[in-house]
């Protein structure tokens, strides 16, 4: 998709909407990449858990303290601390105009039913939740493949967007480097995760008629056109 067709795209699917959306998709699914693509089509806020938590234990508030004190411990953050931390987040003013991309949360369906209650008592809701599929297979030949670079993050894969020089990153020259959660049995780990646990969102949403799953072994600007037709095309009903 060239330029001129994501804005004509654009400009058809989201004049006056405000839209909320989740991006489930397991790791190496292509989540990252379609989350930006998304941020820069739509001008929605990107709400990324971890970038929060983060964010949040850097702060003196007490919800930050309270953060803090679950990362420290290497504990999980209890689901009511998150879900208070994604409305505050969503209650800021450039959230407003054009809705929010949740990403990384939630991953339980008890996160799920925490979240739309919080949201509820807000005057929101999540208008839909976008599956991008991927078979475990390609998922594991994806990430075995991927490397990023240490300067920005930019994502490369050896077999499917290697770079022009191997081991540089083609845009900033630095040095590109395999996450150890890209390698072995902790790939293995996080998709028998993804796909024992988090995997029932599916249905959790399905039966809300929020759901839309996406061919996520298209190319790139393939899935984002998809994903930016099933956003023009969908029915989003008021809170109940």
């Amino acid at each position: 998709m060239n330029a001129m067709e994501r804005s004509a795209l654009v400009n058809t699917s989201t004049e006056g909407a405000n839209v909320n959306i989740i991006l489930i998709g397991a790791q190496g699914s292509g989540k990252g990449t379609q989350a930006a693509l998304l941020v820069q089509s739509l001008g929605i806020v990107h709400i990324a858990s971890g970038d929060l938590f983060r964010a949040a234990s850097q702060e003196q508030t007490e919800l930050g303290k309270k953060i803090r004190s679950y990362l420290d411990k290497g504990e999980l953050v209890p689901d009511e601390i998150t879900v208070q931390m994604i409305l505050n987040r969503i209650n800021k003013p450039d959230c407003a105009s054009g809705g929010v991309l949740l990403d990384g949360f939630p991953r339980t369906v008890a996160q799920a039913q925490a979240l739309d209650k919080g949201l509820q008592g807000v005057g929101q809701q999540i208008d839909l939740a976008i599956y991008l599929q991927v078979p475990r297979e390609e998922l594991i030949s994806r990430l075995s493949g991927r490397y990023i670079c240490q300067a920005h993050q930019h994502v490369y894969n050896i077999y499917t967007n290697p770079p022009k020089v191997p081991g540089v990153c083609d845009i900033d020259g630095s040095n590109l480097y395999q996450r150890s959660d890209d390698r072995g049995e902790v790939v293995e780990k996080r998709l028998n995760i993804f796909f024992s646990e988090t995997i029932r969102l599916l249905d959790y949403y399905r039966a809300e008629n929020k759901l839309a799953e996406v061919n996520g072994k298209q190319e790139i600007d393939h899935v984002h056109m998809e994903i930016m037709k099933i956003i023009k095309n969908w029915d989003r009903s008021p809170p109940k």
